[in-house]
Parts: C-alpha cells; sequence; structure tokens
C-alpha cells in the first residue's frame, strides 16, 4: 500500500539479474538498438534497426559509415531497453561480441528478406554482425 503523498517510484523495486534465454527472447521483441563502438579511442553509440538472427543481431550499414569500420572485426557491445520512467520500471539488456561483416552470398541472400532497413536512407551496402557471445541483463520492477 502506497503512504499518503508518496510517489509510486518511492517503493522498492526488486533489480532482477536475467538469463540468457530470458535476455534473447527480450533483444527479439524490440525495434532499434545502440551499437556501442570505440571511435578515435573514446565510446561512441549508434542507433540501429536490427534482426536477431538466432544468436547474433545483424543490421545494415553504408561502407563509409562509422558501423561499418567497426564491423571488422571488432570487440563491441549491443544494448536494447524498454525503459518506463514514470514507473521507474523496465529492462535492459547487453550483449558483447566481435562484429563482422556478412559476406556469404547464402546467409545474405537468407537475410534478405528479413533484415530491416535502416532508418536513415542510403544507409546499406553492408550487413554487419554481432554475435552475442556475452550477455547480460536485468529488471527492475
Amino acid at each position: 500500500m502506497q503512504r499518503s503523498g508518496a510517489q509510486p517510484w518511492d517503493e522498492a523495486h526488486e533489480l532482477v539479474e536475467l538469463d540468457r534465454a530470458e535476455c534473447l527472447r527480450l533483444v527479439g521483441t524490440a525495434a532499434v538498438g545502440r551499437v556501442i563502438f570505440t571511435e578515435a579511442a573514446l565510446p561512441t553509440a549508434q542507433p540501429v534497426s536490427f534482426l536477431l538472427d538466432d544468436e547474433e543481431v545483424v543490421f545494415q550499414t553504408s561502407g563509409g559509415s562509422k558501423l561499418a569500420v567497426a564491423g571488422r572485426h571488432h570487440v563491441v557491445a549491443f544494448e536494447v531497453d524498454d525503459l518506463d520512467p514514470v514507473a521507474r520500471t523496465g529492462w535492459s539488456v547487453v550483449g558483447v561480441g566481435e562484429a563482422y561483416e556478412v559476406v556469404d552470398p547464402r546467409r545474405l541472400a537468407e537475410l534478405a528478406d528479413r533484415i530491416p532497413p535502416p532508418w536513415a536512407s542510403g544507409r546499406t551496402g553492408h550487413v554487419i554482425s554481432i554475435p552475442l557471445q556475452r550477455l547480460t541483463g536485468r529488471r527492475l520492477g
């Protein structure tokens, strides 16, 4: 029961660590995630529309983009979340893996109809995959 004058976020919320299966399920529900990588020795993040293909995050980008460079066998992170700032509840999942460009013609053909297009026009040409080698998640609420 809420105290008189108390705000909804005054009540304790439990922070729960999520297992790999739940993390993968939640990643699959998101439409946009963030790729976190290093640019000029500093961390940066770029939003991407993506496909969860088994346990790999796959997205399209243009050849000259910062994300294409990050996909050249660099270790990157991928983050998705769903947060309710009013109720102070939600979840967050972070995956880490060595990104690579998908070049196998058979896999590219298999992905062609499933991978969502980037929101910005002209950002196709390269398909980047991040195997989610390390995957952690938390839920609050």
